[in-house]
């Protein structure tokens, strides 16, 4: 799709699209990310870890930090960035909205 034709924000859901979960795998536009619950906020992340693609899915989320299920390696939910001792990149983020009529992902 164009850059023209993308759209600025796509909507996810009603506010309650956890309903109680921490983690949820969602595609959006083809590409697979992660609703992820920290306390009230949520955050939407892309779903393969960077270091080797592991499906951070099967991870868990715990006090801002989103661990990988193969490495025990951690993203800090606030920036992306991978906990010491790891040397690749960090953690792709995106912008989320939450609006009267749900939850809305910024592109």
């Amino acid at each position: 799709m164009a850059e023209a034709e993308r759209p600025e924000r796509i909507y996810l859901g009603p506010h309650d699209l956890l309903a109680g979960r921490t983690l949820m795998p969602i595609t959006v536009s083809g590409h697979h990310l992660l609703l992820v619950r920290d306390g009230e906020r949520i955050v939407v992340a892309e779903r393969a870890c960077p270091h080797e693609g592991a499906d951070l899915g099967l991870g868990r989320c715990v006090a801002g930090r989103l661990l990988c299920p193969r490495h025990l390696a951690s993203f800090d939910l606030r920036d992306g960035s991978v906990s010491p001792g790891w040397s690749f990149r960090a953690l792709r983020l995106f912008e989320i909205e939450s609006e009267s009529d749900g939850l809305w992902l910024r592109t």
